[in-house]
């Protein structure tokens, strides 16, 4: 893949990434944020839950006391990872579900996120995006990308909010009633960070360069689904930032091992395999012209 000339102006612009706990935003289309900040773009990351349900996934910090103040530990993660993507955050302030273990699994308890009625949970969200006013809104699809309550939680928000906030009937008491005008985003983005084609062209590059993939079990275990062609409509070369990414990333301490998984493939590996993040374009008000595009800003 041919590296993209730089845009160095994109003042005016305003993204809106909608994740559901902390460090999510920093795996999925980070370095994406980092470049369009570093070119002038305002970002926003909108996190709904304070991820107080998160387990230690780090070994170096699973030590005495941290459990007990999970919440405010990662909040000054979240502080961290902005600062170094160069973005702003906001919280929805729901509380976070947990991930339900079991066969059947066990229902989420009342009064965490992603049981909240979704008039109640997306008011705040469309509240955000009249403030805000973002073109461009990138969030997870209808499976959440992987099926965690609070991932479903928030495709289902952000859907619902991207609809509603430039209609003035809807949501009044976060909109006209509250001083707030009306404001529809123009482009809703779903991330695609492991679809097959990305994931096969790591694997081949990593054995092509005598390294042991990370990715050889999941892929001779993928089973190919009609629902999945045909998504990938946006790659946003971003290579540059990818070490910027990782360090984003690393700052969620507790839930992220530097010595893990996530880091097994080197960047360089990475930069000359597939040197861009993925989005499946979902709604669009806007004329676009041909897909693949290589902006999220296409068209506006």
């Amino acid at each position: 893949m041919g590296r993209m000339p730089a845009v160095h102006d994109r003042h005016g612009l305003r993204l809106m990434a909608i994740h559901a706990h902390p460090d999510d935003e920093s795996s999925k289309g980070a370095a994406t944020m980092a470049r369009y900040a570093s070119e002038g773009a305002d970002v926003l990351v909108v996190t709904c839950t304070g991820g107080e349900e998160g387990s230690i996934l780090n070994p170096a910090m699973d030590q005495p006391g941290v459990a007990a103040r999970m919440a405010e530990i990662r909040r000054q993660e979240m502080e961290a990872a902005r600062l170094i993507l160069g973005v702003r955050q906001e919280w929805l302030g729901f509380v976070d579900s947990g991930l339900p273990e079991g066969d059947p699994p066990p229902p989420v308890p009342d009064g965490r996120f992603a049981t909240i009625a979704l008039g109640e949970a997306a008011r705040p969200l469309v509240r955000l995006i009249r403030q805000f006013r973002p073109q461009v809104i990138t969030t997870y699809d209808e499976s959440g990308g992987y099926p965690h309550p609070d991932h479903i939680m928030t495709h289902r928000v952000s859907v619902e909010a991207f609809e509603a906030a430039g209609d003035p009937d809807r949501y009044p008491e976060a909109g006209v009633d509250a001083g707030l005008e009306p404001w529809q985003p123009l482009k809703l983005y779903y991330h695609l960070t492991f679809h097959k084609e990305r994931v096969l062209a790591l694997h081949e590059e990593m054995m092509a360069r005598g390294l042991e993939s990370p990715y050889a079990e999941r892929l001779a275990e993928w089973v190919d689904r009609a629902e999945d062609t045909g998504r990938l409509t946006t790659q946003v070369e971003c290579a540059d930032w990818f070490e910027t990414r990782d360090r984003a990333l690393i700052a969620h301490a507790t839930q992220v091992d530097p010595t893990g998984w996530w880091f097994r493939i080197p960047l360089e590996v990475q930069r000359d395999a597939w040197p861009t993040e993925d989005y499946q374009l979902a709604r669009s008000l806007i004329e676009v012209g041909m897909l693949p595009e290589d902006d999220l800003f296409n068209g506006v």
